[in-house]
C-alpha cells in the first residue's frame, strides 16, 4: 500500500498528507500510528503531538509557524491554529565542505548550442526589439506585426478562427448554433521562417518604464535590458528611444559596458526626436534590422559542454507538494550543474525567509554570506516601510494547497537550489558571472523574477508548479515541471514534464531529476520546444524596486 503521510525531518512536529485522510482514520509511520481527529486534505499537514500556544511549527527541520491555538495529535494545521513565524539568522560563517553527486553520467554529455565571441553559448537564437521608454510600445507594435507576418514568426491564429466561425453562425442568423458552438480547432507549430532558417525568431520587449518613475526604476530597467543585449541567446538587436526620457540611451550603454566592454553584436539605436517622422524612424529600423538579421542567420549550432548552461530555477502556483517532489528535482539539477562547472540561479528572496541561515552556513566565502544577508534585510527593510512584510507572500492558491505561512512555503522554495555551495549572491539587475549556485534578489512574483533570472543570464528556466501557471520568457524557453500527476493531465499543454511519480513512489526525485536535465538538453538543443514557447507565452515585466512580493 503507497505511503499515505510523510516526515521531511525528523525534527519536525508534523506530518505531510500524500492522499486526503479521514477523521478517525488511523495512519502508520515507521513503529507509530496516528489516528487522526480531523479530516486532513492532501498536500496538507497534521500535526504529530499535542501542540500549545506558542510552540514552533517545525517542518523541513525548521520553524515555519507559531502555535496560536491549541492543537491536538492527528489535527490538521490550518491558518486558523497557527501563523507565520521564523528563526532568526546571522551572518557568521563558517567554511563548508560539500560531497557533490556523481556525475559521470553527465561529463561527456552536451547539447547543440550558439557559441558567442565572449564565450558564452545560447540556447536560441533571437533578434530583439526593445524600447528604451513606453513611448514607443505603439512603433514597436508596428515593427512587430511587420516583420512577423512577412517572415514568417507569426503565432497560431486559432481564435481568430474561433470568432469568425461565431461570425459565419450571425450571418446565417443561427443563433441558437452561436449559444452550443464549441470551437475544435487546436494550436498548431508555427511556419518555417525559411528567409532566415538560423533564427529562431525576433522577439518584442513591451514594457511600460523609462519614464515617470524613480531615476532609481530607469537606472534598473537599462541595466536589465543591457543584460537582455548581452544574453547569448541574442545575436543583435534594435533599440526604440523616444529621446527625453530618463532611461537615456547613454546610460543603457554605460550598463552594457559594464557586463560586455568588448560588446560586438549588431546593435542599432534609434531615437524618434533626432527623425523628422515616425515614418522615416520606422523606415530606417527596418532596413537595418533586416541586415542584423541577415547577419544573425549565419550563426549554427554547435556541441557545447554542460558548463555552458546558466539554469533559472523557478517555483510559481506552488503547493503542498512543490517542496517533495519537484523542487528538490530541479535541486538535484542544479547539484549536477555546480559539480559540471555551470551555473544555476535561485531567487525570489521573499520566500527564502526562515531558510537564511541554512543558505550562510553553505555560502563559499564569508563576502557572499554577508552580501546575501545584507540583501535580505534591505529587503525586508523596504517592505517594512511600506507597511508590508515577507509574510504576506503566499497567495490564496498557495495556502488553498496547503502552504499555510511564508517560511513554509520558503522551506520547500529552497529545496530548488539542492545542496551546493552558494558561489555568489547578486543583486537586481546584475549579472551572474560565477560557476555555481548564484543567489540573486528578486520578488517571488512568477515574470518579474524570471524576466530578471533571464536579464542575468540564464539561457534556460525550470519552473516548477504545483497549481499550474503559463509563464514564459521571450528568450530563454521556459521547461515547466509539475510536482503532481493529477495537475500534469488537467493542463497537459502547459506542463513539459512530470514529477508526480515522486508523489505516488514510482520514482524518487533523484531520477525525476536526472530525466528534467535529459529534457533540458533537448530544449537546449532546439529539438524540442517548450509549451510556452509552442503558445508564443513571452511574458515580460521588469521590477520596481518598490515592494512587489
Amino acid at each position: 500500500m503507497p505511503t499515505a503521510v510523510l516526515q521531511l525531518n525528523p525534527k519536525d512536529n508534523l506530518f505531510v498528507a500524500l492522499r486526503d485522510l479521514q477523521q478517525s482514520e488511523t495512519v502508520l509511520h515507521g513503529t507509530n500510528t496516528y489516528s487522526l481527529v480531523t479530516n486532513v486534505p492532501a498536500k496538507h499537514k497534521f500535526s504529530a503531538y499535542d501542540l500549545a500556544v506558542g510552540d514552533p511549527v517545525v517542518m523541513y527541520g525548521v520553524k515555519v509557524g507559531i502555535v496560536v491555538v491549541p492543537i491536538r495529535k492527528g489535527e490538521a494545521i490550518t491558518t486558523r491554529n497557527i501563523k507565520h513565524d521564523a528563526s532568526e539568522f546571522h551572518d557568521i560563517w563558517q567554511p563548508f565542505n560539500w560531497d557533490p553527486p556523481d556525475v559521470s553520467r553527465w561529463r561527456t554529455q552536451t547539447f547543440l548550442g550558439y557559441s558567442r565571441s565572449d564565450g558564452q553559448v545560447g540556447t536560441r537564437n533571437y533578434w530583439l526589439v526593445i524600447p528604451l521608454v513606453f513611448c514607443e510600445n505603439r512603433n514597436l507594435m508596428a515593427l512587430k506585426q511587420a516583420f512577423e507576418e512577412e517572415l514568417g514568426f507569426v503565432a497560431p491564429q486559432i481564435y481568430r478562427r474561433h470568432v469568425n466561425s461565431l461570425i459565419r453562425l450571425l450571418q446565417e442568423g443561427d443563433i441558437e448554433s452561436i449559444r452550443n458552438f464549441e470551437f475544435s480547432g487546436t494550436s498548431q507549430a508555427r511556419p518555417l521562417a525559411q528567409v532566415f532558417p538560423n533564427v529562431d525568431g525576433i522577439k518584442f520587449l513591451i514594457h511600460e518604464g523609462g519614464c515617470g518613475g524613480t531615476r532609481e526604476d530607469s537606472q534598473n530597467l537599462c541595466g536589465l535590458l543591457a543584460g537582455y543585449l548581452y544574453h547569448p541567446n541574442v545575436a543583435g538587436a534594435t533599440v526604440l528611444s523616444l529621446g527625453c526620457q530618463h532611461a537615456q540611451v547613454s546610460i543603457l550603454k554605460d550598463e552594457l559596458n559594464k557586463r560586455a566592454p568588448q560588446f560586438d553584436k549588431p546593435l542599432v539605436i534609434f531615437e524618434q526626436q533626432r527623425f523628422p517622422s515616425e515614418n522615416k524612424m520606422l523606415s530606417h529600423a527596418i532596413r537595418e534590422t533586416f541586415l542584423g538579421l541577415i547577419e544573425a542567420n549565419r550563426a549554427t549550432r554547435q556541441p557545447a559542454s554542460l558548463s555552458s548552461l546558466c539554469v533559472g530555477l523557478k517555483c510559481g502556483g506552488s503547493d503542498g507538494f512543490s517542496g517533495l517532489s519537484a523542487n528538490p528535482a530541479i535541486g538535484r539539477v542544479s547539484d549536477i550543474l555546480a559539480a559540471l562547472g555551470g551555473r544555476t540561479i535561485l531567487s525570489e528572496f521573499p520566500e527564502l525567509c526562515g531558510v537564511e541561515q541554512e543558505l550562510i552556513n553553505r555560502c563559499a566565502s564569508e563576502d557572499i554570506a554577508h552580501r546575501f544577508a545584507q540583501l535580505m534585510r534591505d529587503y525586508a527593510a523596504r517592505a517594512k516601510a511600506v507597511r508590508s512584510s515577507f509574510e504576506m507572500n503566499p497567495s490564496p492558491g498557495n495556502i488553498r494547497d496547503g502552504l499555510l505561512t511564508d517560511a513554509m512555503k520558503s522551506a520547500g522554495a529552497a529545496r530548488k537550489g539542492g545542496s551546493s555551495p552558494v558561489t555568489a549572491a547578486i543583486d537586481y539587475p546584475e549579472y551572474s558571472r560565477v560557476p555555481g549556485l548564484n543567489l540573486q534578489c528578486t520578488p517571488g512574483n512568477d515574470v518579474e523574477c524570471v524576466t530578471a533570472q533571464v536579464g542575468a543570464g540564464a539561457n534556460i528556466v525550470l519552473f516548477t508548479t504545483g497549481l499550474g501557471t503559463p509563464t514564459g520568457n521571450p528568450i530563454a524557453p521556459v521547461i515547466k515541471i509539475s510536482t503532481n500527476s493529477q495537475l500534469a493531465l488537467r493542463m497537459s499543454d502547459i506542463i513539459d514534464v512530470d514529477t508526480g511519480g515522486v508523489i505516488s513512489g514510482c520514482e524518487s526525485f533523484e531520477s525525476a531529476g536526472d530525466e528534467v536535465l535529459a529534457f533540458a538538453l533537448q530544449v537546449a538543443s532546439g529539438t524540442v520546444r517548450t509549451k510556452a514557447e509552442i503558445l508564443g507565452q513571452n511574458d515580460f515585466i521588469p521590477w520596481k524596486r518598490g515592494i512587489s512580493l
